[in-house]
Formats: structure tokens, C-alpha cells, sequence
């Protein structure tokens, strides 16, 4: 008969830890929320700015010309194979330029622009080397951005660079 306690008791103290285990609790290393949005960075080099910071090569004499394209995701197909996920452009959205840059710790962000996309989902940056904060461009001078908005509620933002080039 004590075997058979100590028995129950092993399965139970078995069952309550893995029914502990089933407790659903936040990644401590994602504290990120999905994106409403695709940005994809026109010109990028890696073909369609789906790396973390895409970089646009520009020529450093002339303005700086960079474009991005701002889609929503319809995954109400993604069980269809004849349909699949669909891009819609985000017409007519507000968004925010930033320039990031490191001082000591800390990032700071300056304004750059505030543009807003046309039917086709696209805003375009038209500026100069010295209006993003580099007086005298040389091969190689870059300037780190983020693209920002809201989208259906939700906030979204874009990393990328312009990088000049002879």
C-alpha cells in the first residue's frame, strides 16, 4: 500500500510540472510586436532592402534621392495556393524621417522629413548632403535613418542607410 502513495504521489508531482510547463509566458529576447506593414527601401543594395539596415548607395555629388515603398500584407489567401499572401500599397501615409546617430550611450534622432505616400504606396526623399548633416561628402560618408509611422493603430519603423559614392 505505500508503494503505491509514493507511486500516486511521483505521478502527480510528474503531471503538476508539466502542466507548469504549459503556462504560456512572454521571450524575454522578443519584445517586439509584428510590423502592420512591409517597408521595403528602393535601390538597396542588397536588391530589395529585406536586410536589417539596407543601404542606398548615392553619388556624393548630387541630392540625395532615396525612395521607399510602404505595403500591407492580405494574408487572407495564405492557405490558397492560387492566391497566396497579397501587397496592397498604403496610399496616402504619413511618414516620419529620422537621423539616427550614437553620442557617447545614447542614439539620438533628429527629424528629417515628414513625407507622405502617393497611390502606388511609394514616398521619395529628395535632400541634400549637407541638409542631412554631412557638409563636405566624401566617398564613404553614410548617414544612418529610420522610417517611421502608425499603420491601422500600430507603430512601425525601418532602419536603413545612404552610403555616397563617386
Amino acid at each position: 500500500m505505500k508503494s503505491y502513495k509514493y507511486l500516486i504521489l511521483s505521478g502527480l508531482t510528474v503531471v503538476s510540472s508539466l502542466l507548469a510547463g504549459c503556462e504560456k509566458t512572454e521571450d524575454p529576447f522578443v519584445d517586439r510586436v509584428v510590423a502592420p506593414v512591409l517597408v521595403l527601401v528602393d535601390g538597396a543594395s542588397d536588391g530589395g532592402g529585406q536586410t536589417a539596415e539596407p543601404v542606398v548607395t548615392q553619388k556624393i555629388t548630387a541630392p540625395v534621392v532615396m525612395t521607399v515603398k510602404i505595403l500591407e500584407l492580405d494574408k487572407s489567401g495564405i492557405l490558397d495556393y492560387k492566391v497566396g499572401i497579397d501587397s496592397i500599397p498604403v496610399a496616402s501615409l504619413t511618414v516620419k524621417l529620422m537621423k539616427r546617430e550614437v553620442k557617447g550611450t545614447a542614439t539620438v534622432m533628429t527629424a528629417i522629413a515628414d513625407l507622405k505616400t502617393d497611390a502606388t504606396g511609394k514616398a521619395t526623399l529628395t535632400k541634400t548632403w549637407a541638409e542631412l548633416g554631412i557638409a563636405a561628402p566624401a566617398v564613404g560618408s553614410s548617414v544612418s535613418l529610420t522610417w517611421m509611422g502608425e499603420h491601422k493603430g500600430q507603430a512601425f519603423s525601418r532602419l536603413s542607410r545612404v552610403q555616397g559614392v563617386n
